[in-house]
């Protein structure tokens, strides 16, 4: 079934990062969850006189943080845990949405985002909770994203 209505569980969340050591990019997977990345632009009226109705001018484009997370597994994530901190403020990144239709199959092309990973949070601890552990890794956007 292509196209139509779709969910939120529908896409798939990858990322590569910038190795600092090797300068070579290395794929981290797939993540769970995503938030931010939204494209925005301020608003920019001009108000003409004899009260005239007032004139979009449009304004200047920003696209928000990115924000993954996944849950986190020892096997994959704590082994790059320093690789993502000393990337953190320095390292370039991708960030792909590829959206999949109902039976998890590739449907058009991914959204991608070029970004620098800007924080690297570990999950949060607490001796009384037996929650999911989950990381999360926060990117600055460099530009505007592209769907190519």
């Amino acid at each position: 079934m292509a196209g139509g209505p779709t969910r939120q569980d529908t896409h798939r969340i990858t990322v590569l990062i910038r190795n600092r050591g090797t300068g070579k990019m290395v794929n981290y997977g797939v993540w769970d969850k995503w938030t931010g990345g939204e494209v925005d632009s301020d608003a920019t009226n001009y108000y003409p006189g004899g009260m005239a109705d007032p004139v979009s001018l449009g304004g200047r484009r920003t696209t928000a943080n990115v924000v993954i997370s996944r849950l986190y597994r020892l096997e994959r994530d704590h082994l790059h845990l320093q690789q993502w901190i000393n990337a953190a403020g320095k390292s370039d990144a991708t960030i792909h949405r590829q959206p999949l239709d109902i039976n998890g199959n590739v449907f058009g092309k991914p959204i991608t985002y070029n970004a620098i990973l800007k924080k690297v949070t570990p999950p949060p601890l607490d001796s009384e909770q037996s929650g999911a552990a989950i990381v999360e890794l926060e990117f600055t956007v460099t530009g505007f994203p592209t769907v190519a």
